[in-house]
């Protein structure tokens, strides 16, 4: 994804510099891109997320209103998750479109902050501007928690896809969290 609006594709196999396919939907910038095995989802500056199927050739696209910094895949594979710079994550089913929930209270205004999904999809995640990063029940949307990380941004997060461990970085700093207790693990350099 980039910021000329495209999403680029190559074959890395074939070593060719020149991408085998070009998505230039987007009319603003391509903040965000996550792929699973037959389909491209990603996030741009336009307010839209947009879900290619390579495999049925077709292009869905939901419109959220503010510029889309984030964007990822529920594990179950039903829903996506969209974070944008109105404070505000949003979960889609993936096929519908529907607003399943939305989920407030951090604050992301300015920066490209990630979303993510707990590795069980029972909770979403974000980084925040205010140094925290926010946990919500997914399906109550109720705050969860609220784990201070730093004092500056935290701009990417990472779950691991099967243990409860999440990773922060924040102030040129990886953290390493995990859920049952929330104290971070060895040290964060």
């Amino acid at each position: 994804g980039s910021i000329d609006s495209t999403v680029r594709c190559w074959d890395c196999r074939s070593r060719r510099p020149d991408p085998v396919q070009v998505l230039d939907e987007a009319k603003d910038g391509v903040s965000s891109v996550k792929v699973s095995d037959h389909e491209i989802l990603s996030g741009s500056v336009d307010g839209r997320v947009r879900r290619y199927d390579l495999r049925a050739g077709q292009l869905y696209s939901d419109y959220v209103g503010s510029p889309v910094t984030s964007v990822c895949f529920s594990k179950d594979g039903q829903c996506t998750l969209a974070a944008s710079l109105d404070s505000t994550l949003r979960l889609l089913d993936k096929e519908t479109g529907e607003l399943l929930g939305e989920y407030t209270g951090h604050r992301s205004t300015a920066y490209r902050l990630d979303c993510v999904l707990s590795e069980q999809d029972t909770h979403v995640g974000s980084a925040s501007e205010d140094g925290n990063v926010y946990f919500w029940d997914l399906v109550e949307g109720s705050l969860a928690l609220s784990l201070a990380v730093g004092r500056g941004v935290v701009q990417s997060l990472s779950f691991h896809p099967t243990l409860p461990c999440l990773l922060a970085a924040t102030e040129g700093h990886v953290q390493l969290w995990r859920e049952e207790t929330f104290q971070p693990e060895g040290d964060a350099a």
